[in-house]
């Protein structure tokens, strides 16, 4: 069992740090108000790089607050809005699904210390 990193953050560019940390870390990423039906497959991008690295992708919040959009609900300029908008508008949704992911990376990280890897058994021979 080595050493474990938490990577939270907004999803773009700064999640590509995710090279630099050790397998069995986790990722907590979220998004803005509209990505989802936005941003269409990229979304999925550092989703995927965490699992191709031997990480745990450990959630996706979408925050359903932020501030409107002029245009219609799908036209494109709307994602310029919602990028540059505030995230974690809803606090107490945000700490509860922090709170839920990082118990989770918790848990996982007690269960993986109780466990005797198969290598570390020494059996005695005694006479």
């Amino acid at each position: 069992m080595g050493k474990t990193d938490i990577l939270v953050s907004p999803h773009g560019a700064q999640m590509t740090n995710m090279i630099l940390m050790n397998r069995n870390s986790s990722v907590m990423e979220f998004f803005p108000k509209g990505w989802l039906k936005l941003a269409g497959i990229g979304q999925y991008v550092y989703h995927w790089i965490a699992s191709w690295s031997g990480m745990r992708h450990q959630g996706a919040w979408r925050d359903p607050h932020g501030p409107p959009c002029p245009y219609a609900p799908d036209d494109r300029r709307c994602m310029s809005i919602y990028k540059s908008g505030t995230i974690g508008y809803n606090r107490t949704h945000f700490s509860e699904w922090a709170k839920n992911v990082l118990n989770e990376v918790k848990m996982r990280k007690i269960e993986e210390a109780t466990q005797v890897p198969a290598n570390k058994v020494h059996e005695c021979s005694c006479i």
